[in-house]
């Protein structure tokens, strides 16, 4: 299974009153590390090898034709994420690409090369792609579901709830 690695550095303001990464950060995180991964960068807009070879294929700066909506989010928190100098690994796969929608799945990891490996969180977001013009669903179009494809594997599977 292909997975991207999106590499994020913590802020101290991203820490609470214990020390460790504040929940409600977790998800800015997530939301940062999604829009790297496949919201067009501005600086690749025009360049047909950079943006074909990329999973960044979603355009979304102001006046495009699509907006994405988050639908649904869950986070497992697996240990408390300390302020780390160097950038969290979060890897990047889709459980799903479905008619307008898409699950991002993700882990949040020790830095590369940190030992000992600590798998921090898994997560699952369901983005829906929205036409900005009508505010209705649109469907995931033939050029993202081919960017996409060699990253997707089976969703994140949480711990089951007694």
């Amino acid at each position: 299974m292909a997975r991207l690695h999106v590499p994020i550095r913590l802020r101290w303001a991203d820490l609470d009153a214990y020390g460790h990464v504040n929940n409600a950060t977790m998800l800015r995180l997530l939301e940062e590390v999604r829009v790297q991964a496949f919201w067009l960068d501005e600086s690749l807009v025009g360049d047909e090898h950079a943006a074909g070879a990329s999973t960044a294929v979603i355009d979304a700066r102001p006046g495009s034709d699509t907006i994405t909506l988050v639908a649904r989010q869950e986070i497992e928190y697996l240990a408390p994420v300390p302020y780390l100098r160097q950038p969290l690994d979060v890897q990047l796969w889709l459980g799903r690409i479905g008619g307008a929608s898409i699950e991002v799945c993700y882990e949040v990891c020790s830095p590369i090369g940190a030992t000992p490996f600590v798998l921090y969180a898994r997560a699952a977001t369901t983005v829906v792609l929205v036409d900005s013009a009508s505010g209705r669903p649109r469907r995931v179009r033939d050029s993202e579901r081919q960017a996409w494809q060699p990253y997707v594997a089976a969703p994140v599977e949480f711990a089951k709830r007694g």
